[in-house]
């Protein structure tokens, strides 16, 4: 229990220092502030076992009205990223089959994200890069009203990019790297 404390901690701080101090998602800000936030950590490290975590992290949230958004961290799974990225496809599927979709969205991070058509190094990457891989779930109503009062939020990935450019990928590793 004393990892997961540990790695819930570091994964907290990543979002502070990152995700909420590089304003990359701007309604992040708010659900931590309130506390929303349920960080789950998972050491089993096969597909399978990783697909019925998501299963229980869904039910939680069914059940708990007062969790918006759910961690589901993998510190010991997934190393490489076409494994993991394997492992978010298969998930998607899953939530389409278990009837989530609609309900709940995925989002993704991994230490070694890279978005199609950039290179390994291109600083825009950091901005899905996290200090272990793991899958965020939401709730697609609570995007829905968020998303009602932000201005353009099309913007948003762009915005992304540039912030993330303009500090180079230095900047944003030692950024990332100091959460740990």
């Amino acid at each position: 229990m004393g990892d997961d404390l540990q790695i819930i901690e570091q994964t907290k701080t990543w979002i502070k220092v990152v995700v909420v101090g590089c304003n990359f998602c701007p309604f992040a800000a708010r659900v931590v502030k309130q506390q929303s936030v349920h960080y789950q950590v998972e050491h089993a490290t096969t597909v399978s076992a990783g697909k019925d975590a998501l299963l229980e992290e869904c039910k939680r949230m069914d059940q708990e009205a007062s969790i918006a958004t759910t961690l589901l961290i993998f510190p010991h799974a997934f190393p490489s990223l076409d494994e993991y990225l394997d492992f978010v496809f298969k998930s998607e599927k899953l939530m389409k089959q278990r009837g989530y979709d609609g309900i709940y969205q995925l989002a993704s991070f991994h230490p070694l994200y890279q978005f199609a058509d950039t290179k390994t190094d291109d600083p825009e990457n950091y901005t899905n890069r996290s200090i272990y891989p793991m899958l965020h779930l939401l709730r697609e109503d609570d995007i829905t009203k968020a998303l009602e009062h932000y201005p353009d939020s099309s913007k948003i990935p762009e915005s992304n990019i540039n912030f993330a450019r303009d500090k180079g990928a230095t900047y944003m590793k030692m950024l990332r790297d100091s959460c740990i």
